[in-house]
């Protein structure tokens, strides 16, 4: 059980992460389906979030004093999955049955099935306005639990994230923290090519957000931002990172949003994720 965080997790946070992205990468390829490119960008992020700063119970999933966490990013399940088995919420066995058919491990997170969900995501756009009524609901009901959502960068083109920044900002939801996965790529293309996202930080400081530039695998970092204790505004983490990050091959290449390895890449993967 684990209500809340060691005093030094980043040894923990880092052990993990490596561990998340073998075994996310090892579903990858068993499935030959995924989004290992956005998986690997993301992961360090997760690792931080349920090895060193969120309040839960695997055991409890409901438990009503819990903090949550929103995957809006949804089809990169392989971080998502990873990071809940190795926190205790369901066996290392159900990974095996990743994509395949009736499985509770399926493209996108269901809350139905697997325990630790908290809203079912997928279509990009849904899972920060859901996050953001949650914690608005948090401060109706005098809850002191906070409220962390992912979302992808190209996901940010998405009209309904602003909608729920602007809400957010006005009701001064200081008990959320927004993570942007600045990869700078999305399916097929960088996201400046496709909808200029550019200045992320002044529009959303527009907005009434405390904003931060953050290196989105940077442990140390990334905890000291995440486990900082709420000013009076919601937060903004613009997390900078590399779309396929630790394996050479898939760095930085669009290609891999929902590229799949053949037996060489997984081999060549496998001894670079060390």
């Amino acid at each position: 059980m684990q209500m809340s965080p060691p005093n030094d997790p980043v040894p923990l946070i880092a052990d993990k992460a490596l561990w998340m992205r073998r075994r996310a990468f090892q579903m990858v390829y068993a499935a030959q389906l995924g989004h290992p490119g956005g998986d690997f960008s993301a992961i360090d992020v997760l690792a931080t979030l349920y090895f060193g700063v969120l309040r839960y119970d695997p055991a409890r999933p409901d438990w009503a004093d819990r903090d949550r966490f929103v995957m809006s990013k949804g089809h990169a399940t392989g971080a998502l999955y990873t990071a809940l088995c190795a926190a205790g919420y369901f066996p290392e066995d159900w990974l095996k049955t990743y994509m395949q058919p009736r499985s509770m491990l399926n493209g996108h997170p269901d809350r139905n099935y697997l325990p630790g969900v908290e809203t079912n995501t997928g279509p990009l756009g849904h899972g920060f306005p859901v996050a953001v009524g949650i914690a608005i609901a948090a401060t109706l009901s005098g809850s002191d639990h906070r409220t962390f959502v992912l979302t992808g960068d190209g996901e940010q083109q998405e009209g309904s994230n602003w909608e729920a920044a602007m809400v957010a900002g006005h009701r001064r939801l200081n008990r959320l923290t927004l993570i942007i996965d600045r990869n700078r790529l999305q399916q097929g293309a960088g996201t400046e090519e496709t909808s200029g996202l550019d200045p992320l930080d002044q529009k959303y400081a527009a907005f009434g957000w405390e904003v931060a530039f953050i290196d989105g695998h940077d442990h140390a970092a990334l905890h000291r931002a995440l486990s900082a204790p709420p000013g009076d505004k919601p937060r903004c983490l613009i997390a900078n990172t590399v779309k396929g990050k630790g394996v050479s091959f898939m760095e930085n290449q669009a290609s891999w949003h929902h590229g799949v390895p053949n037996a060489d890449q997984f081999a060549q993967a496998m001894k670079e994720l060390v």
